[in-house]
Parts: structure tokens; C-alpha cells; sequence
């Protein structure tokens, strides 16, 4: 039996959306230390060397996984924007956008981690240019509204690491269970409100206000 089982085929419909598949179900159950190419083999059907053909070693699995998690949270995110309107103002997309990224982190944690885990990792350029091409949708977003004036003038990505930090913030304290899942997206709403409030540039006559206030 042993024999037989180690004879199983390469093939196996799409091998490597299917081990992918598995790899996620796996990460979210038992976190990436517990993944092997070897388990996930035994779990889809196919010989232990066939995962080898897709996948050099574990490291390229992850890569692999964080990549499509960053290919599945563009489309989310151009989804979002898209359903918002192209006519909508700045602030519905954006808002739309944010809230796209928080529900996409809450309900999938684990994958999520391993995602922001791996976008700087050496030799994974496919990951990392996954990652801009997803969050580049943002960053669009952040240069037109400093082309309407909406935003004070400066590093897009500067800028759009504020949000980000907050949104990250938002979504940890609900996978930690400190906030309700059902609080994710008045919080990412009033959140982008407040950021595009802090963000707006300063007008002439709000400085000479400031500085009344001031004395």
C-alpha cells in the first residue's frame, strides 16, 4: 500500500490552485509554521514530489499564497471603488476602498498576516509587486484628491501610510476580539472621515485663525 500511495499522479486537475486552496484552509486552522508541501501532497491526492513541479521549497508556497492573497485584495479593492461609482466624490471611494481592505483583513486573518509578513521578504518580487499593484489603487486615489485640493500637497505613499496604520489598527483590535466584527465598518468610516479632515490642506485664512487661537 505504501507503494501505491507514493505512485500517485503529478496531474491533478489544476495542481496548483488546488494546493493553494489547501495551503490557505491550512494556514487559517494551523498558522504557517504547520505548512509542508509533503501534508498538503497527502491532502490533495497526489504524490509527495508532485507539489515540487509548482513550488521550489515551503518558502515559495508562502510566496506564492501571499501573492494571490494580495491578487484576491486588488480585485476587492477595484470592486469597491467600482461599485462606489467613478462619478462618486473622493471621499465614497476612498471609504469604499479602506472598508474593502478591513473586511478583507477580519476574514482572512491568517492570510492576511502572512501577507504583510512577506511583501518586503527577499527574492519574492512577485509579492511585492503584488502588494503595490493592490494598494497603488489607494495611493491613485490620494493623488487625485491632492489634484482637487482635498489634500494638503506631499508624499502620496507618506500620506497613505496614515490611513493604512489606522485601518491596520482597526482590523487587529477585531481579529484580536477587542472590538466587535460588527463595528468594523462605522469604525473605517468615521476613521477615513477623520483622515481626510486632518489631511485637507491648510487655508490661508484657517492659519491666521490658528494663530489668533494661539495668542
Amino acid at each position: 500500500m505504501p507503494e501505491l500511495a507514493e505512485q500517485r499522479p503529478y496531474h491533478h486537475g489544476d495542481l496548483r490552485s488546488e494546493l493553494l486552496r489547501a495551503a490557505e484552509r491550512r494556514l487559517q486552522t494551523h498558522g504557517a509554521d504547520q505548512l509542508s508541501l509533503r501534508d498538503l501532497a497527502r491532502e490533495v491526492g497526489v504524490s509527495h514530489a508532485a507539489p515540487r513541479r509548482h513550488f521550489a521549497d515551503r518558502r515559495a508556497l508562502l510566496s506564492a499564497l501571499a501573492e494571490s492573497g494580495f491578487l484576491r485584495l486588488g480585485a476587492a479593492l477595484r470592486a469597491a471603488v467600482a461599485e462606489a461609482g467613478d462619478g462618486s466624490d473622493l471621499a465614497a471611494r476612498l471609504r469604499a476602498a479602506v472598508t474593502a481592505y478591513a473586511r478583507f483583513a477580519t476574514e482572512n486573518a491568517a492570510l492576511n498576516d502572512l501577507m504583510n509578513s512577506s511583501k518586503h521578504h527577499p527574492g519574492a518580487p512577485s509579492v511585492t509587486e503584488a502588494a503595490a499593484a493592490a494598494f497603488g489603487q489607494i495611493i491613485e486615489l490620494m493623488e487625485e484628491g491632492q489634484a482637487q485640493g482635498m489634500l494638503a500637497e506631499g508624499d502620496c505613499e507618506d500620506v497613505g501610510l496614515i490611513l493604512y496604520a489606522t485601518a491596520l489598527g482597526i482590523t487587529a483590535m477585531v481579529n484580536s476580539g477587542l472590538v466587535g466584527p460588527e463595528r468594523l465598518d462605522g469604525l473605517v468610516q468615521d476613521a477615513v472621515s477623520q483622515f481626510l479632515r486632518g489631511a485637507a490642506p491648510v487655508r490661508h485664512g484657517e492659519d491666521h485663525a490658528a494663530a489668533d487661537t494661539s495668542d
